[in-house]
Formats: structure tokens, sequence, C-alpha cells
């Protein structure tokens, strides 16, 4: 009897399983794509098509689910989705209307409080927001993009903004960009366990010097290096 309830229990779970992924429709997903689109240029979501699309998931466009939403559908190019990419990332999900998208909301934001998929939408953030035209990203994007993927769990990150905004940067490689993040979670509140002669970027190791000056532990620190 036990044997049956699992069998059934089993094949019940099936059932289900299929039919889950059955009520998924890329024909669906495809003419509601189309409803962000022009007739010139079809297959191409740009920024009006965003925002209607945002409205009607009841998220703002710069709200960081955005990014993880782009970042599963491997967008380009930051205020648009291609068909393919609209395609990867929803089919991924088996979402084909604004409810269901409603409904992964929730998981597309966790994904952010697991380390390894954070490292790699922050990694992805990188690429998706800079101008394709520059190698570099513009610092004004970069303050943006660190304040959203950042701001709220790196506790020096009001600093570090401060920092920026007085610095002579005017962009942000790849690299400075990675170890940021390296920098944001390995080195403590109070700076004990920065090596200034670790493999930083000078960036960093400028935001170190200028906070320790903020904090009015320069002088000392530059005493005891000299004594």
């Amino acid at each position: 009897m036990k044997k049956m309830k699992a069998l059934i229990a089993r094949r019940y779970t099936k059932t289900e399983d299929v039919s889950s992924v059955s009520s998924f429709s890329q024909k669906r997903c495809v003419a509601w794509f189309r409803e962000y689109t022009t007739p010139d240029d079809p297959d191409t979501l740009g920024p009006e098509g965003m925002e209607k699309f945002c409205e009607d998931i009841g998220v703002e466009p710069e709200n960081v689910v955005m990014l993880v939403l782009a970042y599963k559908m491997n967008a380009r190019q930051m205020g648009f989705f291609t068909l393919n990419e609209w395609l990867k990332g929803l089919s991924e999900l088996q979402c084909d209307s604004i409810t269901k998208v409603q409904q992964k909301l929730e998981y597309l934001r966790n994904l952010l409080n697991d380390p390894h998929t954070f490292k790699g939408i922050y990694r992805y953030a990188y690429d998706f927001a800079r101008d394709k035209d520059q190698r570099s990203m513009d610092m004004e994007t970069a303050r943006v993009m660190l304040q959203l993927l950042l701001g709220k769990h790196w506790p020096l990150f009001a600093q570090f903004a401060q920092f920026l905004d007085q610095s002579k940067y005017k962009v942000i490689n790849k690299d400075q960009w990675c170890n940021i993040l390296e920098f944001s979670r390995t080195i403590n509140h109070d700076l004990s366990n920065y090596d200034l002669d670790g493999a930083w970027p000078v960036m960093l190791d400028e935001f170190v010097e200028w906070l320790k000056v903020q904090r009015g532990e320069g002088s000392s620190s530059a005493e005891a290096r000299g004594s």
C-alpha cells in the first residue's frame, strides 16, 4: 500500500511538472514582447517599451531586480532587450505574462543573497552599463551602479562615494570595478586588515589614505611609518 501511494505521488508530481512546463508558451511570450516594441523594430524592446514593461510589472526601472532580470536574459545593453534575450531569460524563468514575472520578483531579488551569483551579477553589470564605445565606465554611471549593488550592504560605501566625488578619477576600468567588490567583502570597516603593500589598485590605496585622513588617522600613520 505504501509503495502504491509513493508511486501515485511520483506520478502526480511528474504530471504537475509537465503541466507546469507546458503552461509556458513561447508564442505567448513573443506576443507579449511585441506589446512593447514598434512595427519599425519589432525585435527590439527600447527605452519607451522598457518603461511600460516596468510599469506593468510594478517595478521602478532603477530597481536592482531589473538588473537581475537583465542578467538572466544576458542582455547586452542597458535600456534594451532583444527578442532573443527576452526569450532566453523568460523561457528559463517560465514566464510569458505580467503575473508570472511578478511572481518571480522575490526569487530574482533573493539571487542577490547568494555570494557566487551576486559576484556574477556584479561583474555582468560593468559591461551591461558601460558605454559600448568606451573601454571604461564613466564615473557617473559607475556611481549609480555601485549605489545599486553595494550601497545598502557595504558600510564604507558612503565614504567611498565621497572619495570618488573629490578624486581625479573620471572613469573606472574593469580591474578597479572587480577589486572594489573584493575590497567591500574582505576589508574591515576599521581598515585593520588592509595591506598597503597588497595587490590592490592604486585607487583603493588612495581611498584608504584619504579615509584615514578623514578619520584623523592620516598624520599618525604617516609618522609611524617614518619612525
